[in-house]
């Protein structure tokens, strides 16, 4: 019998597995190892100090406010049938009022899209045709859920029969006709009687505009920009008069809104 103690065997066996494996078990499992770093991790599956997956964020779902510069953002355009679009989230958007209580649109919320089908090269066979805007306008079986769900995003406690569902560039500025950033429930102006339904002076303010832009008294562009910051003061944004010239139409039935 070797008379090799029986420690200084089994620490040379610890010393060949340490040499192989990178160390000797003390006695504590895998498993529980696993389990205490497991548990000094924060919860929910993400880094500490990170945002949880999926986390909302409170903004437009179709992108971000307009820049800076007063470029306003393209939405998708016309499409050949359209589906309902998320909004924003419910309370997260808030009114303003000019000095006259004429209500205007949070920025954030609805800074307007643009048509890309609409350029100052297509005019003529786009918004300064009549009936351009009957053809590229989404059903009322789309807008009308999207109208409750953007009630919500704004917090509009009113009926909506008395509220216009408004692309904020309207239609007949070029403005997109399904975009989210587009879109508002707009409550009606002062003096609006109850019961007659939306009759906003926004509509008027549209109409003069894409006059102007048809014949030539200001660029379209400038018209769209004028119509996003303020619809009371686009008029005089561009330098187009409020009444209205001989010769001017009122429109088609269909641009409004």
């Amino acid at each position: 019998m070797s008379n090799v103690p029986r420690w200084a065997v089994l620490a040379a066996a610890c010393a060949a597995v340490v040499a192989a494996v990178g160390g000797c078990s003390s006695g504590s499992s895998t498993s529980d190892d696993a389990k205490k770093k497991a548990s000094a991790e924060p919860s929910g599956g993400t880094p500490s100090g990170g945002a949880p997956s999926g986390a909302a964020s409170g903004k437009p779902p179709s992108g971000s406010p307009a820049p800076a510069d007063g470029s306003i953002p393209a939405g998708p355009g016309p499409q050949p049938s359209y589906t309902v679009q998320k909004q924003p989230a419910a309370g997260s958007c808030h009114y303003r009022f000019t000095p006259a209580k004429e209500p205007l649109p949070d920025t954030a919320c609805t800074p307007g899209a643009t048509n890309p089908k609409v350029t100052q090269a297509t005019l003529k066979t786009t918004i300064c045709r009549s009936g351009y805007t009957s053809g590229i306008r989404p059903p009322t079986n789309i807008t009308g859920r999207e109208k409750t769900a953007n009630a919500a995003s704004y917090g509009y406690k009113g009926s909506l029969r008395e509220a216009e569902y408004d692309h904020l560039i309207s239609l007949q500025l070029g403005g997109d006709p399904n975009d989210p950033r587009n879109l508002w429930v707009e409550p009606p102006s002062p003096g609006h009687q109850d019961g007659k339904g939306p009759n906003n002076p926004k509509d008027v303010v549209e109409t003069k505009l894409k006059n102007a832009i048809c014949s030539g008294k200001t660029d379209l562009v400038k018209a769209q920009q004028a119509i996003a910051r303020d619809w009371t003061t686009a008029l005089d944004a561009v330098g187009v008069t409020d009444k209205g010239a001989k010769g001017e139409t009122t429109g088609d039935p269909d641009d409004n809104g």
